[in-house]
């Protein structure tokens, strides 16, 4: 009987010559760069010098557009900033108002229209755009079409004594233009809405059923089921807002150069009186409007530091009030 084919006489398998066996192919490690270099150059022209940069900077008196040697100052802008500066406090505490003020109740407003919504039975996908719809509204163009709406004798205040009642300056008025940022951010609640309406038709619906079988009203549910259901949720709109607020810029500073546009450049920053003068506006006047690099630098890193610090304090205060799906914090 004639032997399998590939089998060696004597019944043993032939084996193959030791040339003839593939390897596993190996990418050189240049094609693996070559695949890799528009992020690595991408990473270092734009992130990493740009970041080195500024450190350097903060450590000097360094000027934009001064032709005069830079000197190293050591931590001398930083001292600066706590001891020569009266108007960089007053941006502090406008900075910490947002952050304290806005960033609670943006997040309570959008996580109480997307309860609202979610309890609509017919149009809820309607009612859920025309919410959607002003976060998609660029920014400085919701910045212009509020101060138009808001200005002291524009149409809500025409509204307003309809009814006899006497509208605010609001941008034009101290204390009242933060809270028409904070009204600003209200209407444009619309991405953190979306996000708490997906958050909570995931909660399970027995957990409904059963606190409905214990007698539990609609309020006695979301207390009991839904906040914590949806506790990372609230967690990280908490910590974005609080993140982007602490570098809120673009609607305090389209607001106070719109409101007043018969001011020099320098003076319509924090209009009116220095009460829309915030963190990151005060940064760019001191970078760009009066070329303390140094300075401006040191600004910067302090608000990089800070930012990282509320950061970290608050992912280690989460662990008492957020649950997770396995039931643990």
């Amino acid at each position: 009987m004639a032997a399998p084919v590939g089998d060696a006489p004597g019944g043993t398998r032939a084996r193959p010559a030791r040339g003839s066996r593939r390897r596993p192919s190996r990418a050189r490690w240049w094609v693996v760069l070559g695949f890799l270099s528009p992020f690595v150059i991408g990473f270092a022209v734009f992130v990493l010098y740009p970041v080195s940069a500024t450190l350097y900077y903060s450590l000097t008196d360094f000027q934009a557009g001064s032709y005069r040697p830079v000197q190293f100052v050591g931590l001398r802008n930083y001292r600066a900033l706590f001891s020569q500066s009266d108007t960089f406090w007053v941006a502090v505490r406008n900075t910490v108002w947002m952050v304290v003020v806005m960033v609670p109740l943006r997040t309570g407003w959008a996580m109480l229209t997307a309860w609202v919504i979610i309890r609509v039975k017919r149009g809820r996908a309607v009612y859920r755009t025309l919410f959607f719809l002003p976060s998609m509204v660029p920014v400085v163009a919701a910045a212009l079409s509020f101060i138009v709406l808001l200005n002291p004798v524009g149409p809500l205040n025409r509204l307003l004594d309809l009814v006899g009642v006497t509208g605010p300056g609001w941008f034009a008025d101290p204390a009242w233009s933060k809270p028409s940022l904070v009204l600003m951010a209200l209407w444009a609640s619309g991405n953190v809405m979306v996000i708490f309406s997906a958050a909570m038709l995931d909660v399970p619906r027995e957990l409904y059923e059963a606190a409905e079988l214990d007698g539990a009203n609609a309020l006695q549910k979301f207390r009991s089921i839904t906040l914590p259901a949806i506790s990372p949720v609230i967690f990280f709109a908490l910590l974005t807002g609080m993140i982007y607020t602490f570098q809120y810029f673009t609607e305090a500073f389209v607001a106070s150069s719109s409101a007043n546009a018969t001011s020099s450049s320098n003076d319509l920053i924090g209009y009116p009186g220095n009460s829309l003068l915030f963190y990151s506006t005060e940064l760019y006047r001191q970078g760009f409007s009066y070329f303390k690099t140094g300075y401006a630098s040191a600004m910067a890193w302090l608000l990089f530091l800070v930012i990282f610090a509320a950061t970290v304090v608050f992912i280690r205060a989460s662990r008492r009030f957020v649950h997770h799906a396995g039931g643990g914090r």
